[in-house]
């Protein structure tokens, strides 16, 4: 059941991730990957508030399998992040590569911990 959960989410999440990521970086004519940096901070905020809800009016183990582990383990991509910070850097783009991994960590824990005070706010 569990397997079916992760893969029913990641069934959702991985086209969302490809679309979202495309569509922010079009809107951009930069070589900073803001496509990426936005799934990984909506992921993390996300996934804040979905452990926010357990913990908050115990959401079930099943709809954060689902949601937390299957939609934002495949809307976030840590590889594709890892990729372009390299590729930053091997373009000569040091100060673009270090914001990226220096932005994307600091960010993406708060994201994640607005998402948990925010279901704590609402819930």
């Amino acid at each position: 059941m569990i397997l079916l959960l992760v893969f029913l989410g990641g069934v959702v999440g991985a086209p969302a991730r490809y679309l979202a990521d495309r569509l922010v970086q079009r809107l951009h004519d930069s070589v900073f990957p803001w496509g990426t940096l936005s799934v990984n901070l909506a992921g993390s905020l996300v996934l804040g508030v979905l452990i926010g809800a357990r913990d908050g009016v115990g959401l079930s183990a099943d709809a954060v399998t689902l949601l937390g582990t299957g939609f934002c383990g495949a809307l976030t991509t840590f590889s594709t992040f890892g990729f372009e910070t390299v590729r930053l850097l091997e373009e000569g783009s040091v100060l673009e590569a270090s914001l990226n991994a220096l932005g994307s960590l600091v960010l993406g824990v708060l994201a994640a911990a607005a998402g948990f005070a925010l279901a704590a706010l609402l819930l």
